[in-house]
């Protein structure tokens, strides 16, 4: 009986070439999958091979203060198993590179995680190249608080069973952050609003000056032991009047450290003994 072959994205990589990558957007909370054509857009004119976005929308955030990140989680796999199924069309089976804007990119981490997650059993790190986050509060104070306490729980999980880069170099990490906007306690009333709101996210309470990107505080936003790109005047979310991650400026200064991310991860897992076969290993999302 003919065994297992190996995955024709690996004999492209020994070979020194890199297939275009399959890219699975993650979005953030709140967000709605037709708020990232435009990003989508941006990245196809980039020469990705595809890009997927996850099939998370506004109303399942909002059930979730009731329900849990769970079905957001479950949901997210989906799409990473529909991302898959498109890199084995178009680019050798490659692993996928998942981008993960604010919330979406703690779905991300935790799709990666081989122990349950409320209930669900994901363990899907081989099949992903790259996490790249972008406003991801992957580091933040468990309160009592319902506004934060959903999402501080998941990155509690996440930071105890695939902390910081947990499958590098198998897998690549890029976490993306920015310090546009300053809160001061004595500042401004639009800084002494931002001061209040970053607060409630950071674990030092005698901070007199916290920055970030206008929703999420930059230390929040770092993920401990991984690369991490900051911008000066990057702002969290899509709002007409300033630029964010995704749009066309700053994904240029990003894009090219996140291919980078993804390409050394795909070159650790062709030149391991084990090199990735045609068919992903049981037991994996």
């Amino acid at each position: 009986m003919k065994g297992p072959t190996r995955a024709p994205w690996v004999d492209v990589v020994l070979e020194g070439r890199s297939p275009a990558p399959v890219v699975l957007v993650l979005g953030g909370f709140i967000t709605s999958p037709p708020l990232y054509r435009p990003f989508a857009a941006r990245l196809r004119e980039r020469g990705v091979a595809d890009v997927i976005v996850g099939n998370v929308w506004t109303m399942d955030w909002l059930l979730a203060a009731r329900r849990g990140l769970g079905p957001i989680v479950t949901r997210s796999g989906r799409a990473l198993l529909a991302a898959s199924a498109r890199s084995d069309e178009l680019a050798g089976g490659a692993p996928v590179l998942v981008i993960g804007h604010s919330a979406g990119g703690m779905s991300a981490r935790l799709l990666t995680s081989p122990v349950p997650f409320a209930g669900r059993t994901l363990n899907a790190s081989g099949r992903i190249g790259a996490i790249v986050t972008m406003g991801t509060p992957h580091v933040v104070v468990l309160r009592d608080e319902a506004r934060n306490r959903i999402g501080a729980e998941a990155a509690d999980f996440a930071n105890r069973e695939v902390p910081g880069p947990h499958f590098a170099p198998h897998t690549g990490y890029l976490a993306i952050a920015s310090r546009r906007a300053v809160g001061r306690p004595e500042g401004t009333r639009a800084e002494r609003r931002m001061f209040g709101f970053y607060r409630d996210l950071v674990a030092d309470p005698g901070a007199t000056e916290i920055a970030g990107d206008g929703l999420i505080p930059l230390e929040c936003a770092l993920l401990p032991g991984a690369p991490s790109i900051v911008f000066d005047d990057a702002d969290h979310g899509m709002s007409p009047q300033l630029e964010w991650y995704g749009s066309a400026r700053f994904l240029d200064r990003w894009w090219p450290a996140a291919i980078e991310t993804w390409e050394a991860a795909l070159r650790v897992r062709a030149a391991a003994p084990n090199a990735p076969v045609v068919a992903p290993e049981p037991g994996a999302l």
